[in-house]
């Protein structure tokens, strides 16, 4: 875990430092510090570059996070918020949201508490239906399916991306535009209100999610066994689900749609510490943090002074990743 602090403070620095306007190190510790103002320092290290870092830590800690729990209640390794529809459920519904009432979720103004979390409740509620959905067509005489689970979810998601794409072609050129850059997976307009959207919803959830990780271990066994033990299995596992959808829910309010993080934190978390949900849990909500931050600073400046959506970026990475792992399930 300190290695991997060490190397999210590395991403960050990296971050803060480059881009269309680079500083020096001297530069942004006067200004943090505030030994010196510079109105020009000021604007691209507070408005610009660190709300972009902040908000892609807490996305990656709440996807890595949803990533593992998904994993230890379906007990499948290829299980993602993305791929079983859980993004697209609630991508859709904030889509929703902005068609409805005509908000911009890049320029929205908010100023209350309740516009505040408003995004993240229609989030969650979409996310909600599609779990619904998705294990509703999963359940085999009692039991999840694996395979129906997986095909299920790619249906869903579909289903919820072809709503996304309708509704967002009704908007306005300039909403839609909005609309295109957030569903595609972006950060790059984040701001400190997009922050506190989701710290309430990460930081409860986060905290039961992880008080409940030894449930996780419990699940691996056969369902015979863990109920031998006293646990309601499938309370349990639909209150984990539904603390994973509020927390794949209020990510994708504020970053849009952004896949494969859910998948690829946990399985390199197992292989750092083992199979204990207890530090997979932790070291995959850093591992989250540390490559969206890295993923953003590469779509930032690879193709300067145009920027590629952070969601583009972790799927060139992801998708050979999933397939790796789809052959090595086969092997």
């Amino acid at each position: 875990m300190l290695m991997l602090l060490l190397l999210i403070l590395g991403a960050s620095y990296l971050h803060i430092t480059n881009g269309v306007f680079d500083m020096s190190v001297t530069d942004i510790i006067k200004t943090l510090l505030r030994l010196e103002t510079n109105s020009n320092f000021d604007l691209v290290i507070f408005e610009f570059r660190l709300p972009r870092i902040v908000i892609a830590a807490l996305v990656g800690i709440g996807l890595g996070m949803a990533g593992v729990v998904l994993q230890g209640i379906t007990r499948n390794g290829l299980a993602d918020p993305g791929i079983l529809g859980i993004n697209a459920g609630a991508g859709a519904a904030v889509v929703i949201f902005m068609f409805f009432f005509q908000l911009r979720l890049m320029t929205a103004d908010m100023s209350s508490w309740m516009s505040i979390l408003m995004m993240p409740l229609f989030g969650f509620i979409g996310g909600t239906i599609a779990a619904i959905l998705i294990f509703s067509f999963a359940m085999k005489n009692g039991h999840l399916d694996m395979q129906r689970l997986i095909l299920t979810g790619i249906a869903i998601n579909s289903g919820f991306g072809a709503l996304s794409l309708f509704l967002s072609l009704k908007m306005s050129a300039q909403d839609f535009e909005s609309a295109a850059i957030w569903m595609a997976g972006s950060i790059y307009n984040a701001n400190w209100i997009f922050a506190l959207t989701m710290l309430p919803w990460l930081l409860i959830l986060g905290i039961y999610v992880y008080r409940k990780s030894y449930l996780l271990d419990y699940f691996q066994l056969e369902e015979d066994s863990i109920t031998s033990l006293g646990i309601a299995v499938e309370k349990e596992k639909m209150k984990l689900l539904l603390a994973s959808v509020g927390l794949v829910s209020a990510c994708v309010s504020v970053s849009g749609s952004i896949g494969f993080i859910g998948l690829m934190a946990p399985h390199i978390a197992k292989q750092l510490v083992g199979i204990q949900h207890r530090y997979v849990m932790p070291v995959s909500a850093l591992i989250g943090a540390g490559l969206l931050i890295l993923a953003d600073f590469i779509g930032k400046t690879v193709f300067a002074p145009s920027e590629l959506a952070v969601g583009i970026v972790v799927s060139i990475i992801g998708i050979p990743y999933f397939l790796y792992l789809l052959v090595k399930s086969k092997a």
